[in-house]
């Protein structure tokens, strides 16, 4: 079962799509437009239901096949559809009419995909359950999965299996790659904030300074991964922002630093919590300072379920051909909340190939349109696979 066919037929009218979408990002919950060209796709292909509302402005779309064998079971397809915070650098026709918003992520060829499947599985109802597939906002973290969780989607449509995927630049175009257990890691935020006490730059005896603190546990803090974590296992920590002082000749109050910890396993990300916040504390008591550390569980990690990745893998290699599945690749350090979804329920999550583009979140990134048919065609070839008719 390769590239469906119809789905081959539509690569045109699905890039249109998808550079539409492009061409108008929209960032968090505030995906209005993105939604309401979801909705009314959705509603003209004939989807059994499609409501709105779902984890703020989630859309799910119903399409019920026709009976069979597998009539009673019901799939989850999962798509992301919000931009990142940031400003293009392309030179394309359908780059970002939004300052400050971009498509950098490649949710909107995310969104595409399902779109795509959608409307193929709601013309040939080729299946005997149901599939419901599920348009998701603020992945970018706003946790619009959790959301979609705690509105309770699962049991309302009552979904008993979900499926995600995401664009992978490097990866050849027309190759997946996914492995059992933990694929992407917990991604967790965290806040230093220090006191110290503010002087004239030519008196800092006078003084505690923070920025100097800052630095120290900027420094130290790598030692918690060379050496409070087994070197067989996986962490990060990376502070990415110091903000302290307003002129160049005082020693500021104050100062803030933002970062975050990365982990694969629970044990990893407790040592983190618990050795940075001792750090933070003792360090700023040598010194005669003050400082909180506000340690964020923000995403956990997505781990896939062993069943649901061997049949995955087995349906990608349908479509693509078995030497074209990496059914083993490395985890990333990367961050997903669709690890809420595989919290609530058994599933999967893969990567397509997006081929030699620039990277997941940079300027000059540009979903490939060519991998849009590839992602449809795994979606629908899932859903027909899983509840045949």
């Amino acid at each position: 079962m390769p590239i469906v066919d119809r789905i081959a037929a539509m690569q045109g009218e699905l890039a249109t799509w998808r550079r539409d979408i492009h061409a108008h990002p929209e960032i968090l919950f505030d995906v209005h437009r993105t939604a309401a060209s979801v909705v009314d796709k959705l509603k003209a292909f004939g989807c059994d239901e499609v409501v709105t509302g779902i984890g703020k402005t989630g859309v799910v779309g119903v399409i019920r096949g026709r009976g069979g064998e597998g009539r009673d079971k019901v799939i989850g397809l999962r798509a992301d559809m919000d931009a990142l915070p940031m400003d293009e650098q392309t030179n394309l026709s359908y780059r970002s009419t939004n300052p400050g918003k971009m498509h950098a992520c490649g949710h909107d060829g995310h969104t595409a995909m399902l779109l795509g499947a959608a409307k193929y599985l709601a013309e040939t109802r080729n299946f005997a359950g149901t599939a419901v597939v599920i348009f998701q906002p603020a992945e970018e973290g706003g946790g619009g999965g959790r959301e979609m969780v705690n509105d309770g989607m699962m049991d309302r449509f009552g979904i008993q299996e979900v499926y995600g995927m995401h664009n992978m630049p490097g990866l050849p175009l027309g190759q997946f790659a996914i492995r059992t257990g933990p694929l992407l890691a917990a991604a967790d935020r965290i806040v230093i904030e220090i006191e110290g006490m503010g002087t004239h730059a030519a008196k800092p005896h006078q003084g505690i300074d923070p920025v100097l603190i800052g630095a120290q546990i900027v420094s130290q803090t790598q030692s918690i991964v060379s050496r409070s974590v087994d070197p067989i296992k996986s962490g990060l920590i990376s502070i990415c922002q110091f903000h302290a002082g307003s002129a160049d000749n005082v020693i500021p109050q104050n100062a803030v630093l933002r970062g975050t910890a990365r982990s694969l396993l629970p044990e990893v990300r407790d040592t983190l919590a618990t050795r940075l916040r001792q750090l933070v504390e003792n360090t700023a008591k040598a010194y005669g300072a003050k400082a909180t550390l506000t340690y964020n569980r923000h995403y956990p990690v997505t781990s896939n379920h062993e069943r649901q990745t061997e049949f995955a893998v087995a349906v990608a290699g349908g479509v693509v051909g078995h030497e074209h599945v990496d059914a083993n690749t490395p985890p990333l350090m990367g961050g997903e909340d669709f690890s809420f979804m595989l919290l609530a329920r058994p599933g999967a999550f893969i990567f397509v190939g997006n081929g030699d583009s620039a990277g997941l979140h940079h300027p000059a990134y540009d979903f490939n349109d060519e991998a849009i048919t590839v992602g449809a065609s795994y979606w629908a070839r899932l859903v027909e696979t899983a509840m045949p008719g």
